[in-house]
């Protein structure tokens, strides 16, 4: 039996095992699939100071400054 040139079956269980579903998995780019793939323990930890600038860019909640 020969080789798949893209393992696909591997690629759609990753895909499963970070939760996107079938019809999310082929509407991402390349770009997209790398970013949700790409292991954590690889790129390292968030740095406090990171952290901190992205709850700022981006808070839960609107922050209250009066």
């Amino acid at each position: 039996m020969k080789a798949e040139a893209t393992p696909w079956r591997a690629l759609l269980a990753a895909a499963n095992e970070l939760g996107v579903p079938p019809q999310l998995f082929w509407k991402l780019s390349l770009k997209e699939w790398r970013a949700l793939s790409t292991s954590v323990t690889r790129i390292g930890p968030l740095a406090r100071r990171d952290f901190n600038y992205l709850t700022l860019q981006f808070p839960d909640f609107p922050h209250d400054h009066s």
